[in-house]
């Protein structure tokens, strides 16, 4: 419970890596794999349900992960986009949880993620009562996100490769926006991972 709401928190982390050649989300940050940085950083918050989706490469990752209070989904059909692995997030997360009011979704290759953001959303979330919080970096908006269960419905019928934030073009969706600069940084390629290595902390 956090602030009287029930939240719970989506971490996607089905993709294959195909342009990295290896899974991404154990890619090491600061003396850490992404994915469990981006676990260990929910963990800092009072999540109602926890679920992580798993795709290609689970078992290799399940092997080098602490899932600590996360329940595994497997996106057996990961190949066909992000979509199925939201959907399957948020199916889950009601399961588990059948009274939520909200839910988090996150990625597992943001490394700057952190609680205070976190914690900035679910504030603009809780206060202005949208259907949704988007973080906005580069110009564009995108994870980390929020949603109200106004919108659990629309997320699980989400198709192909598309993201939560293709609900804005296609309904009049009342979203909120918190600036994340930081955000824009995924690790998609080599080079991602290199630039990555060079802002680790000393």
């Amino acid at each position: 419970m956090i602030q009287n709401a029930k939240i719970g928190v989506v971490i996607l982390a089905a993709g294959s890596s195909s342009r990295l050649g290896y899974a991404k989300q154990l890619v090491e940050f600061n003396g850490k794999p992404l994915l469990q940085h981006a676990i260990d950083v929910s963990g800092l918050l009072d999540f109602d349900s926890k679920v992580l989706v798993l795709g290609a490469r689970k078992d290799k990752i399940e092997s080098e992960i602490d899932l600590k209070e996360f329940e595994v989904v497997t996106n057996e059909n990961w190949e066909e986009g992000m979509s199925t692995s939201i959907s399957k997030g948020v199916l889950r997360s009601q399961e588990l949880e059948h009274e939520l009011d909200h839910i988090l979704i996150l990625l597992s290759d943001q490394p700057f993620v952190s609680k205070e953001r976190i914690e900035e959303l679910l504030q603009v979330q809780l206060d202005k009562n949208s259907q949704a919080t988007f973080s906005e970096y580069s110009g564009d908006i995108g994870v980390p996100a929020i949603f109200s269960a106004e919108v659990f419905h629309d997320l699980k019928e989400l198709k192909g490769d598309q993201g939560a934030k293709k609900l804005i073009h296609d309904q009049k969706l009342d979203y909120g926006i918190v600036k994340f600069e930081e955000g824009n940084f995924d690790v998609d390629t080599a080079e991602d991972v290199e630039r990555l290595k060079k802002l680790e902390k000393e």
